[in-house]
């Protein structure tokens, strides 16, 4: 909990998921194999902040937009460091509350375990399985397709056994007035995604285009992170697998959002490419 909320401190006070867990990361100095233990289709990493962000919300000190962005609310500035036993016993005590119908938990709508530690891999877990289950060509044919939908234009997969690692190519026109091109590399992987990859996407890229996309279904280690935004070499965009199920839901790509805001996978929609 104390980590997450000095993370979100260090980043102005509001960041992404993603964004967290790396700067956690750097703050308890934790090295790529530390980063990447899973837990189930998560890393222990994103686990034990998912619920350390359920906790710190409950308490007062967190908060989350509609577009995943958690930020520290004004309660928390009065507030340097928490005991961790002391907020899991208030949080414990609310919803003890709320199951027997006493005022103080009235107005909670929320379950420990159905909160965002199960929300938030619930339907992405799924979806994740799903990805990582397609065949290479048909991940491919789906990063097309979000690619078009996201706006580019002149999408095309580059014909395999010449690509040099790059994968396909587009354009991407900004507020509808500059042109650039852009090329990307899909990796249908389980495991991190290291340095190493990045820095030979970026000598792929010599040439040939000097904006670069990796879509993975993984995560991109500390070390890939900081490859992608090297001072004076090409800028390379980074989307791993928790920013892909989030880009397929905003697009309604193979999901759907029902009125109650819950997504549903359709698994047909994965066997079309």
């Amino acid at each position: 909990m104390n980590p997450a909320l000095s993370a979100l401190r260090a980043l102005g006070g509001s960041a992404s998921i993603a964004e967290m867990e790396t700067e956690v990361a750097r703050y308890l100095g934790l090295s790529d194999e530390a980063q990447g233990v899973a837990y189930g289709r998560m890393t222990l990493l994103g686990y034990r902040l998912a619920w350390a962000r359920f906790y710190l919300k409950v308490y007062g000190l967190v908060t989350n937009s509609r577009r995943g962005v958690w930020a520290i609310t004004p309660r928390a500035a009065q507030v340097e460091t928490v005991d961790p036993k002391e907020v899991k016993r208030f949080v414990s005590d609310i919803y003890r509350e709320r199951r027997e119908g006493t005022s103080a938990g009235a107005n909670l709508v929320e379950e420990p375990v159905a909160a965002e530690a199960v929300e938030q891999t619930e339907w992405r877990e799924e979806l994740l399985a799903i990805l990582q289950a397609l065949e290479p060509v048909a991940f491919e044919n789906l990063c097309l397709r979000m690619l078009r939908e996201s706006g580019f234009t002149e999408v095309s997969v580059t014909r395999r056994g010449s690509d040099g690692g790059i994968d396909g190519q587009g354009i991407v026109r900004l507020q509808g007035l500059v042109s650039l091109p852009v090329v990307f590399q899909a990796k249908r992987w389980s495991t991190n995604v290291g340095a190493p990859v990045v820095r030979d996407f970026r000598g792929a890229m010599a040439g040939r285009a000097e904006n670069g996309l990796i879509i993975t279904t993984a995560m991109f280690t500390t070390d890939a992170r900081n490859e992608a935004t090297r001072p004076g070499t090409a800028l390379i965009d980074l989307v791993d697998g928790e920013r892909l199920v989030e880009l397929l839901q905003e697009l309604n790509l193979g999901t759907s959002t029902e009125a109650v805001e819950r997504v549903r996978v359709d698994r047909d929609f994965f066997k079309t490419f």
